[in-house]
């Protein structure tokens, strides 16, 4: 039953644990009102707590029907939908080699058509209101690859092209994107229930595969990021009255911008001449 709310209406993908749930306790913590989303709704519902302006709703954002439902009931119950974050996801690490294709295809699956689900799904109704925003939390992998993140990188590159492209379609009904960039946060990213290895296949990757899987466990929980400090920034970006295009959170996401930055216009200057002269010539 639709209980109209004049307070901001969030849906929040991925709610039940990491930076999904602080998003969600710091939304509500705001006085917003918060949809909270995850493949089990008891789990997200437990893990926030009893809130008046919570709703809890299972979503798994590869399903379509998921996530034109909890749209669905957004609307019912609050009447609107005023922000959306696509924040659920996975990590399928391994070298490119190693990695089968279902895994690739499956972190393709979470990382880019999830958020385009549940975004096609919300489209209507903020088009509608002629007002809304869609904040993806992407990643700096999605700026600048790196080892042991092909399948990741190339599904966060790809989040971040459709949402540039996107925000140009939107523009003129009012509605806005926000691309967030989170270097290393101590969320659960990088835990069992979210990374999956691939499994050493290779002679030649051995060595390195050992080397960044012991790396990468043992940096899990101590990450220089603050996911809190994290979601309360996010809740005050949503909140400008001109949410920047593009995000950088945290001290590493800054120096990873500025490197590819500068890495851009050093490969533009290095062969100028040559990339100038490639037109039709006059006449």
């Amino acid at each position: 039953m639709t209980q109209p709310s004049n307070k901001n209406v969030w849906l929040i993908t991925g709610a039940g644990r990491g930076l999904g749930l602080d998003i969600a306790r710091a939304a509500l913590a705001a006085g917003h009102a918060v949809v909270a989303t995850g493949r089990n709704a008891a789990k997200v519902a437990a893990a926030i707590g009893p809130h008046d302006d919570l709703l809890t709703v299972t979503l798994d954002v590869t399903r379509p029907e998921d996530a034109e439902a909890a749209v669905a009931a957004t609307v019912d119950r609050f009447g609107h939908l005023d922000v959306l974050v696509n924040n659920a996801g996975n990590f399928y690490a391994g070298f490119f080699e190693e990695l089968g294709p279902d895994q690739v295809r499956n972190q393709i699956e979470t990382l880019l058509f999830g958020p385009m689900n549940v975004t096609r799904a919300a489209l209507p109704v903020m088009r509608r209101q002629r007002a809304g925003l869609l904040l993806m939390v992407s990643s700096t992998a999605g700026l600048s690859g790196g080892l042991f993140c092909s399948a990741y990188a190339a599904a966060k590159f790809g989040l971040e092209g459709w949402a540039e492209s996107l925000a140009l379609e939107i523009a003129p009904f009012g509605l806005r994107t926000l691309l967030v960039e989170p270097g290393f946060f101590r969320t659960e990213l990088l835990g069992a229930e979210s990374t999956v290895y691939a499994e050493p296949a290779l002679d030649d990757y051995a060595d390195r595969t050992r080397a960044t899987v012991t790396a990468w466990r043992g940096m899990d929980g101590l990450q220089g990021g603050d996911p809190v400090k994290l979601a309360n920034a996010i809740v005050a970006l949503a909140g400008l009255e001109t949410p920047p295009a593009r995000f950088a959170a945290g001290a590493d996401a800054l120096q990873v911008f500025e490197a590819k930055a500068q890495l851009l216009m050093a490969q533009a200057e290095a062969h100028r001449a040559l990339s100038a002269s490639l037109d039709h010539d006059a006449g």
